[in-house]
């Protein structure tokens, strides 16, 4: 039989009540990206979309710009 080691369970340990929990929440981070990806693209085709970065190793900044010319179709 396999130890349990820290946070880790295997699939063999969860109860259908756990793994329903899990995917339920799965799906709930899932449907949250969803809704910023779709906010950030109807914002890039509405107006000019600015994002500026700065690189953790070297410290350069990088700035991308998109724009668009087109609303999105529903």
């Amino acid at each position: 039989m396999a130890e349990k080691t820290g946070a880790k369970v295997t699939e063999e340990e969860l109860s259908p009540d756990q793994i329903k929990k899990r995917l339920d929440a799965l799906d709930q981070r899932l449907d949250a990206i969803d809704t910023m990806v779709t906010a950030v693209a109807e914002r890039m085709m509405n107006r000019p979309l600015s994002v500026s970065v700065t690189c953790p190793s070297c410290g350069q900044i990088i700035e991308i710009a998109v724009v668009g010319n087109e609303k999105m179709m529903r």
